[in-house]
């Protein structure tokens, strides 16, 4: 019997760019149970193409129009999604659907929807993604917006899929009276090398644009946003000796905390600080990443990071911001460091001196990590069982 999971809270696939896209994108590309048939929500704003049908990755994709309304898009674009997707599943008499929310933006829907769907005898799984509600980015009221929505999707939810153990030790923990439905099931990744050499125009012109040199970069990937720390990864790389750059790939386009930065820490007054926009290139940002001489991850909320999986799948040295999520991810493939002025700053000036067996040591643990713990084909097998109810 084919079993039918809607997929609702990316912005869709083909992906672009984003944790959820990426992961929707491997789970539909790389499935291996036949019998299971995907849809997948995408994200228009094209509103002549709502509810219109499309095939990807043997995946029914429909388009959810999404109207300009600031930040209540998400919000919209879930309800919208799951609204028609419980009719669709309805008129199709499609037998015990699977409707699987990615993050948590809408528990006061959340009754209503979980009636509706059981209804039908179908289930809803929910991932609880990170701790939105602990951004720095939100004011006061949408914080305390997020915390009741995170309660209220735990509380209903038939199941909640963790893509971390410190986040499902939160669930359990935080929410224990609702008694809650978990499991973990790990984010994924890869270790296959960039498909671009060194040699490669497209690398060689990157790396000119910029005047960057092979290892002789530390890197930054992530969204620009205050809790990933880039004010003190920034301060104290400053502080350091190396003679290195810092690339930070990231977009600053029209953000407030940009210029924040940049009046807290004057760091357009150090040459090796380099702000070099986004790369979208899914292999070029890999091949980016393999070059590097060392990576510096400051995310501090969330779960399992889809940046930090891809930096020790590339990246031979790597330096975590020292918090659960990111010492459950690397374990021994990583150094950590904290928010004690000069301890960033001192991990890079001896970093900057390690020997090369050090190097391949964490180069290689990091990777082992990867292969172990995080492959794709280990979290697609994980998801189809519990889609299929194994």
């Amino acid at each position: 019997m084919k079993k039918h999971v809607f997929i609702v809270g990316s912005k869709g696939i083909p992906a672009n760019y984003g944790g959820y896209e990426t992961f929707v994108e491997y789970l539909t590309k790389y499935r291996k149970d036949t019998d299971i048939h995907y849809h997948v929500a995408c994200k228009s704003k094209n509103k002549s193409q709502n509810h219109c049908h499309f095939v990807h990755n043997n995946a029914d994709c429909f388009n959810i129009y999404v109207p300009n309304i600031g930040p209540g898009q998400a919000i919209y674009y879930d309800v919208a999604a799951l609204n028609y997707s419980i009719e669709y599943a309805k008129v199709h008499h499609i037998l015990k659907p699977i409707f699987y929310i990615l993050a948590c933006r809408i528990g006061p829907f959340m009754s209503s929807i979980v009636k509706r769907v059981h209804a039908i005898n179908g289930k809803v799984y929910v991932n609880p993604d990170g701790h939105e509600w602990m951004r720095a980015k939100w004011s006061v009221p949408v914080r305390k917006y997020w915390k009741l929505s995170e309660r209220l999707m735990v509380k209903h939810a038939d199941l909640l899929i963790c893509d971390s153990k410190n986040i499902e030790k939160y669930i359990k923990s935080v929410y224990k009276n609702y008694k809650p439905k978990t499991i973990f099931i790990a984010y994924g990744s890869d270790v296959k090398k960039s498909e671009l050499t060194d040699e490669n125009p497209k690398v060689k012109k990157w790396l000119k644009k910029f005047n960057i040199k092979r290892k002789e970069y530390y890197l930054i990937v992530g969204r620009f946003v205050p809790e990933n720390n880039y004010e003190t990864m920034i301060q104290e790389f400053m502080h350091s000796t190396t003679k290195k750059d810092l690339i930070i790939i990231t977009n600053v386009e029209h953000n407030k905390f940009f210029e924040t930065l940049k009046s807290h820490t004057h760091f357009e007054s150090d040459e090796r600080i380099k702000f070099v926009g986004t790369v979208y290139d899914a292999e070029l940002l890999k091949k980016v990443r393999e070059l590097a001489f060392a990576y510096i991850h400051g995310h501090s909320v969330g779960g399992t990071n889809p940046s930090l999986l891809e930096a020790l799948a590339s990246t031979d040295i790597n330096l975590l911001y020292d918090v659960g999520f990111n010492r459950e991810v690397a374990q021994d493939g990583a150094l950590y460091w904290g928010l004690k002025k000069n301890e960033l700053s001192g991990l890079i000036n001896s970093v900057d001196k390690l020997n090369g067996a050090r190097t391949n040591e964490l180069a290689n643990n990091a990777k082992l990590q990867i292969k172990n713990r995080y492959s794709w084909q280990t979290v697609i097998e994980a998801y189809e069982e519990y889609f299929k109810g194994i």
